[in-house]
C-alpha cells in the first residue's frame, strides 16, 4: 500500500471509530418542560370556580415524546397546599421514586419546585398525567401524554391525516376542597354535575376534517368515578391501540372507557359533508349525563340538528363483552420491531395468587375505602425513603394480606411484598354496586380472565 493510500486508510479508520463511538454512546433525546402550577378561574359548565392551571392552561399542556426519550419536568407549586403529579402509564423502570404517588414521591410544598426525571423506556402509546393527592384532580392539573413510535419502527396502519387529544371525564362545579371535606365528614362521593371534553362544556369542542381522510383520536377518561361511552354520529371507531399496546383492529359504533383508561381510535370521514355530533355519556348510573362536541367536515354548511344519538344502555354484560373483544395485535411491532419475543402464556410458572377485594365503610365518622379490609394511611416518612435508608417503624411488609379476611375495615399503612422476577396472578373482586378501576403503577400486565 502506498504512503498516500496508507494515510487515507488511517484517516478513514479514525473517522469511522469516532463516528461509531458517538453512535454507541449517544443518549436518547431529552425533552425539557417548565411548569407553573397555579389557581385560576374556570367555568366549563357555566359556573365560575377555582381550577388548577399548568402554565395558565386548563387542561394542562400535552407532553409529546418518542420511545426512549428522556423527559424532564420542572414543576413549581404556587398553590397554598402540597401538590403531586403522577404519570399514568409511564413504567418508571428503576426510578419508581418519580412516579408521583404518595409513598413513593414527596408532595411539592407550596412555594417550592421539584424536577421529575423520567424516560419513556421501550414504551409507546396514549396516556395522561394528573394530580394524585388532596382531590386536586377534581380541579384540573391533568393533561395528555403521547409516546410516539420511532420513525424506524413500523406502525400497523397508514399515517392518519392528523392526531387529536380527547380528555373526557365527569366534572363537579363544587370546589375540590369542599368535595374532600364532604368525604372526611363521612359522606360518599356525590353524583357529578356534568361531563367535560378537553376541559369544555357542551358543543364547545370542534374538530375539522376532510372527507375521505382518516384521523387518530387519543381518548382518555380523566374523570373521578363514571364510566363513559364515546361515539361519533354516523361513524365507526377503529380501535388501534390501548395504553401502549397495538390491538386487533376491530371497529365499534361506540366505546366504553372506564376511569383511567386511554384508547386510541382511527375515524374515517366517509359520510356526507355536514356536521356530526361527538357524544360522551355516563354509564351505570341512575342519571345519564351527556355532553357533545362537533365533528365538522370542511366545507359543511349543515350544522348538527336534532338530538344527539343515544348511547347503549347500562348493561354491564354488553360492556364486558366489548372489553373481551379487545385483543393484542401479535403481528404488530411495538416500541421495537417484531419479532419482540413473547412468553408462552400457558407455560408461565405462576408462583403466587393474590386476591384483592374492594370494600367501603366509615371509620371515625369518615368515609373510607379498603382492599382486603385495609384502608391505607400515609406514613409520615415516604415509604421509598424508609425502604432505602432502612428506617424501622414506618411500615411493615405484609401489612395487607394476600387474601380477603372478612374483617371490618381498619387503618394501616398497607404494603404487600413480592419477590423480584416472581410471576404473580392477581384476582380482583368488586362486591360493591359501583364500577371500580384498578391501576398497577409501573406494570404492563396480561388480562387472562
Amino acid at each position: 500500500m502506498s504512503s498516500n493510500n496508507s494515510n487515507l486508510f488511517v484517516v478513514f479508520v479514525s473517522c469511522f471509530l469516532f463516528i461509531f463511538s458517538h453512535l454507541v454512546t449517544a443518549e436518547s433525546p431529552t425533552r425539557y418542560f417548565n411548569w407553573n402550577v397555579t389557581y385560576g378561574d374556570i367555568n366549563p359548565l357555566g359556573v365560575t370556580q377555582r381550577g388548577i392551571l399548568i402554565n395558565g392552561q386548563f387542561p394542562g399542556p400535552d407532553v409529546h415524546c418518542f420511545t426512549n426519550d428522556n423527559i424532564i419536568v420542572n414543576v413549581f407549586n404556587y398553590l397554598d397546599e402540597p401538590f403531586l403529579i403522577t404519570w399514568n402509564g409511564l413504567q418508571q423502570r428503576k426510578n419508581s421514586f418519580e412516579d408521583g404517588v404518595y409513598g413513593t414521591t414527596c408532595p411539592i410544598p407550596p412555594g417550592h419546585n421539584f424536577t421529575y426525571k423520567m424516560q419513556a423506556k421501550d414504551q409507546i402509546g396514549s396516556f395522561f398525567y394528573f394530580p394524585s393527592t388532596a382531590f386536586h384532580r377534581a380541579a384540573g392539573g391533568f393533561g395528555a401524554l403521547r409516546i410516539y413510535t420511532r420513525p424506524t419502527v413500523p406502525v400497523p396502519f397508514p399515517p392518519p391525516q392528523a392526531e387529536h387529544t380527547l380528555l373526557i371525564g365527569d366534572w363537579y362545579t363544587t370546589d375540590h376542597s369542599k368535595i374532600k371535606a364532604d368525604l372526611d365528614n363521612g359522606n360518599a362521593l356525590r353524583f357529578p354535575d356534568g361531563i367535560l371534553m378537553n376541559g369544555r362544556g357542551p358543543n364547545d369542542v370542534l374538530f375539522t376534517v376532510e372527507r375521505g381522510k382518516s384521523y387518530r383520536f387519543r381518548i382518555s377518561n380523566v374523570g373521578l368515578q363514571n364510566t363513559l361511552n364515546f361515539r361519533i354520529q354516523g361513524h365507526q371507531l377503529k380501535l388501534v391501540e390501548v395504553e401502549g399496546t397495538h390491538t386487533v383492529q376491530n371497529s365499534y359504533p361506540s366505546l366504553d372507557i372506564h376511569v383511567g383508561q386511554s384508547y386510541s381510535v382511527l375515524v374515517t370521514a366517509d359520510q356526507a359533508v355536514q356536521d356530526y355530533y361527538i357524544v360522551v355519556s355516563s354509564l351505570f348510573s341512575n342519571r345519564v349525563l351527556t355532553t357533545t362536541g362537533i365533528f365538522h367536515y370542511n366545507g359543511s354548511t349543515t350544522p348538527v340538528f336534532g338530538p344527539p344519538p343515544a348511547g347503549p344502555n347500562s348493561d354491564i354484560v354488553l360492556s364486558i363483552n366489548q372489553a373481551r373483544s379487545i385483543r393484542t395485535n401479535l403481528t404488530a411491532s411495538g416500541p421495537r420491531p417484531n419479532p419482540q419475543g413473547s412468553y408462552r402464556y400457558g407455560d408461565i410458572p405462576v408462583n403466587r395468587t393474590i386476591k384483592l377485594v374492594s370494600s367501603a365503610g366509615r371509620i371515625n365518622g369518615k368515609q373510607r375505602y379498603a382492599v382486603n379490609s385495609v384502608s391505607f394511611v400515609p406514613a409520615d416518612t415516604p415509604l421509598k425513603l424508609a425502604d432505602y435508608f432502612n428506617i424501622s417503624g414506618v411500615f411493615q411488609v405484609g401489612s395487607i394480606p394476600d387474601q380477603p379476611t372478612g374483617k371490618p375495615i381498619y387503618l394501616d399503612t398497607s404494603v404487600l411484598g413480592a419477590d423480584y422476577r416472581e410471576f404473580i396472578e392477581i384476582v380482583f373482586e368488586n362486591p360493591e354496586n359501583t364500577v371500580q378501576s384498578w391501576h398497577l403503577d409501573g406494570y404492563n400486565f396480561f388480562v387472562v380472565g
